[in-house]
């Protein structure tokens, strides 16, 4: 150890708290976090303090960037040139900065994240709007400080003209907290701070009527508004942006057209990264992206493949890509060098507070100029009043020393007095400069009084603020750039789903899967049908039913429970695939399968729910009806929809109104037609009321409709493969409980009766036979017959075959093929009868 030093021991622990305190208190104060009054870091506020000081005006030359760099670097901001120079860099990106404070000439980076050219090829200069963040910083207006060597001073804050925090927004991380503020809109900014002038108490709200949302300078569209107003009130919240697309067709293709994307979004690296999805294939839709950007503007073109939904794949884009993203805001400022959060009224108080002190400290050296040149005046005018004697005065002396204090003797002036009217000139001397002394001096005394009104006066203070600000939003005021989706939100899962038609078939052995409609195709009667599904060792389909995406299916099962499903939700599946177990998608009981199912609207919505009944029917004739309020709680272990006896299960549910007949068809050829009135509504724990008397033991009810309107005819099916077509009125409306009229005559050709359908012309038939074979017919071909009749032969049958089920399906004119091509696939599956045979009619 040398001599005279001494080792002085430390708790290792203190020294590491104290000297980790100092440095996030600096990295607090002077790196990360932007000043409250003009929204600036240390780096950005030096940067136009060194360009001010260069001289390097909007009005002049650009200057090389690393002049200004070395400047700032070499006076006041200690740090790498890249900081200095990235700093700069930013405040001339016009996707960066909402109104940009530097001009730049040359590479300065783009919106695909490509960096600037180094600092000895780019030039600069300020922006005219930099200039009003200046002005008036020479006239005593901000405190100065010592830089790092304490050579110079450098102010602490701007002295700004412009709310620079809001209209530019910042983000820095410092050290246990961080900030990101959005930019806004300068007029809507000015807008609200001239009211909150007018109106010191006016709220949040009151000043949300002028600044509406933050404005991007990107643009796009700020969806759904409640982020924004929590932001507004509490210094935090949650911005959610899109990007703005339109839909065009291009050489006969589908695309989607992005012109302006969320902010602070790589362009490229969105491009890649949506390229990259459509590839692993979680992105459907798309067959090619093309970025067809230039100096004119941004396009990045989507182009769809054929089968597209443009919309479904936008809401996918938004979901899965940077085309949505979100904003978090977190305005955290300097308050007097402290960090604090604040909403929007407190951001534009500190603001106005900071432009008043300003002011005031501005008219404070203004008057103190004019009072001083009043001063100089005042002895000049007492010169040129006694010039005669002044000149003796002067001439009788023998320096300027002597002259000066002759002249403070004779006519007590001051000190600076005397030595202003010793360096007069003679020119002054003439007439005319005499009277502009004299004019001058009252202009001057006019403004020394207007000045001491200003200071005298707050009221006179805050309209000066406000002239100001509206000179300034005259100047540099635009319109909003970021379109506002007040009724936007989170983007629910239906949004990227299409709301299209699909066929849900379930098997016998519960398997179920859902099939785009247009799989199936039209055919005529009597042909032996296209392979429907791939269904197990001795399974057959059992139900078949036609919805769209977005509804809700209600499922209930043999044992009276209800289970809930979107439709979406069902596993998609080809038509010859067999599909999922429903025990894997429900929580059923083993021993307990799914008998019916409803398809329903949105079941949140008040007005549906109660004016709609599930009617439900058993095997054994019990009917029962319950509000359809009951059934829109979704529960994932289901509820119980109707208690069943130990004999029975259910057979069927369906969705009515409250003023349909309810029809019920049995093994044995009968049917029974009542009103839904008769059936009063329950609760989902009864067991029901009978529905229709059963002839004997070993028959049951094989299906139930509920019509509403006598346009529908009744269609019944056998299990040989016979069908008809009645009209409803042949079926007279009787008491709840009978035992019904001949809806079919049953024989030993025909086969038992396996179900009963109400259908229209405009009805498509799909008919389903055990073995899988489906069928797919317009109900329009089928003329209509006597209730008591055998009916035509709709589908052969093979021996061992039977038929397990019959749905009908909306006839959609873009899925009927023409006449040939129905012919030629008939042929190929089978042959065609003519269009009367096998027809007996018989009478009761």
């Amino acid at each position: 150890m040398a001599d005279g030093e001494k080792v002085i021991p430390i708790n290792i622990e203190d020294e590491m708290k104290s000297a980790y305190i100092d440095y996030s208190m600096s990295v607090i104060v002077s790196r990360a976090l932007p000043d409250v009054r003009d929204g600036m870091k240390p780096v950005h506020r030096r940067v136009l303090f060194g360009m001010h000081e260069l001289g390097i005006r909007a009005t002049g030359a650009h200057k090389k960037s690393a002049r200004i760099v070395g400047e700032v670097l070499g006076k006041y901001h200690p740090h790498g040139d890249t900081s200095v120079y990235d700093a700069m860099v930013r405040m001339a990106q016009e996707w960066s900065l909402r109104y940009m404070l530097i001009d730049g000439q040359g590479n300065f980076g783009s919106v695909d994240g490509d960096s600037p050219a180094a600092m000895r090829y780019t030039e600069a200069r300020m922006q005219k709007i930099s200039e009003e963040m200046l002005a008036d910083i020479d006239k005593e207006t901000v405190d100065h400080q010592l830089n790092f060597d304490d050579t110079l001073n450098e102010p602490t804050v701007l002295p700004t003209r412009v709310p620079g925090l809001l209209i530019n927004g910042a983000s820095g991380i410092a050290v246990g907290m961080a900030t990101n503020m959005p930019p806004h809109n300068l007029t809507e900014i000015i807008n609200g701070t001239i009211a909150y002038i007018d109106d010191n108490d006016i709220d949040v709200d009151g000043l949300m009527q002028h600044i509406k949302a933050p404005d991007f300078p990107t643009g796009g569209t700020i969806y759904g508004y409640e982020g924004v107003r929590e932001a507004f009130h509490t210094g935090r919240g949650r911005v959610v942006m899109r990007a703005k697309a339109t839909f065009e067709e291009v050489n006969g293709r589908e695309c989607i057209i992005v012109t302006e994307i969320p902010y602070q979004v790589n362009k490229a690296d969105m491009i890649k990264k949506t390229a990259d999805l459509v590839n692993e294939k979680k992105i459907d839709g798309i067959a090619n992206i093309r970025d067809e950007s230039d100096r004119k503007g941004m396009r990045i073109v989507y182009i769809l493949k054929r089968d597209a939904i443009p919309n479904i794949v936008l809401n996918t884009l938004y979901k899965y890509t940077a085309l949505q993203s979100s904003f978090s805001v977190n305005n955290i400022a300097l308050v007097k060098g402290r960090p604090q959060m604040l909403n929007l009224k407190e951001l534009i108080h500190y603001f106005v507070e900071h432009r008043h002190e300003v002011v005031v400290r501005r008219t404070e050296y203004l008057l103190r100029k004019a009072e001083e040149r009043a001063h100089i005046l005042e002895g000049l005018i007492i010169a040129s009043d006694n010039i005669d004697e002044v000149i003796r005065l002067i001439r009788s002396s023998s320096n300027a020393d002597e002259a000066r204090q002759k002249l403070i003797e004779a006519f007590k002036l001051s000190e600076i007095q005397a030595k202003a009217i010793v360096e007069m000139r003679l020119r002054q001397l003439t007439g005319l400069e005499q009277d502009k002394l004299r004019s001058e001096y009252d202009e001057l005394m006019k403004t020394i009084a207007d000045y001491k009104e200003i200071l005298a006066s707050v009221e006179r203070r805050m309209e000066i603020i406000k002239e100001e600000l509206v000179e300034i939003r005259n100047k540099y005021g635009d319109e909003r750039r970021s379109v506002i989706e007040y009724a936007g939100g989170d983007v629910s899962i239906t949004d990227l789903i299409a709301d299209e038609q699909v066929v849900i078939t379930i098997s016998h052995a519960g398997y179920i899967k859902r099939t785009s409609l247009t799989e199936y195709k039209t055919q005529n009667r009597g042909g032996v049908g296209q392979k429907a599904s791939a269904t197990r060792n001795e399974d057959f389909l059992e139900h078949l039913f036609v919805g769209t995406n977005h509804q809700y299916m209600l499922f209930f099962t043999q044992k009276g429970k209800c289970f809930w499903m979107r439709v979406f939700e069902i596993p998609e599946g080809t038509r010859t695939s067999k599909g999922r177990a429903i025990q894997n998608l429900i929580n059923i009981e083993p021993d307990d399968s799914v008998k019916a199912f409803i398809n329903t609207q949105d079941l949140k919505d008040e007005d549906y729910i109660n004016s709609h009944y599930v009617i439900m029917a058993t095997k054994k004739g019990q009917v029962k009806k319950t509000p359809l309020e009951q059934y829109s709680r979704p529960r994932t272990n289901g509820i119980n929809a109707i208690t069943i006896r130990e004999d029975d299960e259910l057979l069927e549910a369906k969705l009515t109104t409250g003023d349909s007949q309810v029809m019920l068809a049995v093994r044995s050829g009968k049917a029974i037609r009542f009103e839904e009135e008769k059936t009063r509504p329950m609760g989902r724990n009864a067991s029901g009321v009978r529905g229709i008397t059963l002839g004997s033991e070993d028959d049951e009810v094989i299906g139930m409709i509920a019509v509403n309107d006598s346009e529908s005819d009744i269609l019944v099916v056998s299990e040989n493969g016979y069908g008809k077509r009645s009209s409803i009125e042949d079926y007279r409306i009787t008491n709840r409980g009978g035992k019904g009229v001949k809806t079919i005559n049953v024989t030993e050709k025909t086969g038992k009766l396996v179900a009963i359908k109400n259908v229209t012309d405009d009805d498509d038939l799909m008919i389903i036979n055990r073995s899988g074979i489906a069928i797919r017919m317009a109900v329009d071909s089928l003329r209509i017959m006597g209730r008591a009749t055998q009916g035509v032969r709709l589908i052969k049958v093979r021996e061992d075959d039977a038929i397990a089920a019959v749905a009908k399906a909306m006839k959609d004119e873009d899925e009927v093929t023409m006449e040939n091509d129905q012919e030629q696939e008939s042929e190929t599956n089978g042959t065609i009868l003519d269009s009367d045979d096998e027809q007996i009619e018989n009478n009761e």
